[in-house]
């Protein structure tokens, strides 16, 4: 950074040398008139007055949006008057007025819902050069700040009232649907701050939409594709699944010691899957309930990992999450908030601490053991 002055103190080079040439040494006057000489030639310095400095600082615009999913793991998007595709809520940031406080502005403006959003999912710095700015606006680049509005209830979604202008309709979608509902960059934010939620890892730096440092669910593209939808309803065990029904893709609730549980990731499409219950060495296994869904039952086992083994099939990559995680990553209905109680249950059967929610970790290829 270039060191700032005044331009009535700027520093005397010649004044440094005065006390050096009234010595005695004649070897420190012989260095002192070479160094006195020195200083007639010009030499590049960084000094700038504030006038200079300020002239010298890049203009970006700032903005702030804000993403809202609905109890489903769907994302509020709304319908413009003034384009095609769908935005998140939000717009730009005012003279004066600090990110959040224009977030929330914004929602309040655009949708009537009052809220006040200060965690920041993302921050996203958007080039001069982005598509979709015509000459004539000449866009000197962006940051933007995306807040975490969080989940709304029906209620909260019913409150929702539209101005008489601008903002035409709200609808909630899939996060697999964005790229094909917003412009590109928008739904590559979009996408890279919900991750940044579930992964509860802190504020994302993005550019251009795309993570900085890229956590394992960015790396295996999460929700690019739908998630596995198992709707249904939740059956609690210890009782077996009725013997009439047909049982289908039994899964597994595998716990390491800290709590969190193995779930499997197709490194093809991104989708999230519970494993086999046999997918590594368990002890204190039991039924935990069974799913049902399509006239057939999907049993589900609570167990303790004591290791996990090489993995079978490169085609999946194998994290460590949260039950939570999890469950945002499955589009399970409401059925999922009384399957995840019996997860939570099964947890402290097993006498394992409840984990707080950090990134999913990725598992070496060739397996761990506690």
């Amino acid at each position: 950074m270039p060191q700032l002055t005044d331009e009535a103190t700027k520093y005397d080079e010649t004044a440094k040398y005065d006390d050096a040439a009234t010595k005695n040494d004649a070897a420190t006057k012989r260095d002192a008139a070479t160094r006195t000489d020195a200083v007639d030639i010009p030499a590049p310095s960084t000094w700038m007055t504030p006038e200079e400095y300020g002239a010298s600082r890049a203009t970006v615009w700032a903005g702030a949006v804000v993403l809202v999913t609905d109890p489903e793991g769907r994302v509020l998007l709304q319908s413009v008057d003034y384009r095609s595709d769908r935005l998140l809520p939000g717009g730009a940031v005012d003279a004066a007025e600090a990110p959040s406080a224009a977030a929330a502005r914004e929602v309040r403006e655009e949708l009537g819902v009052e809220g006040h959003y200060p965690r920041g999912l993302a921050v996203d710095w958007i080039p001069a050069d982005a598509p979709g700015f015509p000459p004539a606006m000449r866009f000197p680049g962006e940051i933007l700040h995306v807040f975490d509005g969080g989940t709304w209830s029906r209620e909260r979604i019913e409150s929702v009232r539209l101005p008489a202008q601008e903002i035409t309709g709200i609808h909630f979608a899939e996060p697999a649907d964005l790229p094909g509902l917003m412009d590109a960059g928008d739904a590559r934010r979009a996408l890279s701050a919900l991750r940044a939620r579930i992964n509860g890892g802190g504020t994302a730096l993005l550019e251009d939409g795309r993570p900085t440092t890229p956590t394992a669910l960015d790396r295996l593209g999460v929700l690019r594709t739908h998630r596995p939808r198992q709707h249904g309803t939740w059956h609690p065990g210890p009782a077996p699944a009725p013997a009439h029904l047909p049982l289908r893709d039994p899964a597994g609730w595998l716990f390491a010691p800290d709590g969190r549980v193995l779930l499997l990731i197709a490194r093809a499409t991104g989708t999230a899957h519970l494993p086999s219950p046999e997918a590594g060495p368990t002890t204190g296994a039991f039924p935990l309930g069974h799913r049902y869904a399509d006239q057939c039952a999907h049993p589900r086992t609570a167990a303790r990992l004591t290791a996990v083994p090489p993995g079978p099939d490169p085609a999946y990559a194998r994290l460590l999450a949260t039950p939570e995680q999890v469950r945002e990553l499955s589009d399970w209905g409401p059925a999922g908030l009384e399957e995840l109680a019996a997860v939570h249950a099964a947890r402290t059967h097993l006498s394992l601490p409840s984990p707080p929610r950090t990134p999913p970790t990725e598992l070496p290829q060739e397996g761990c053991r506690w």
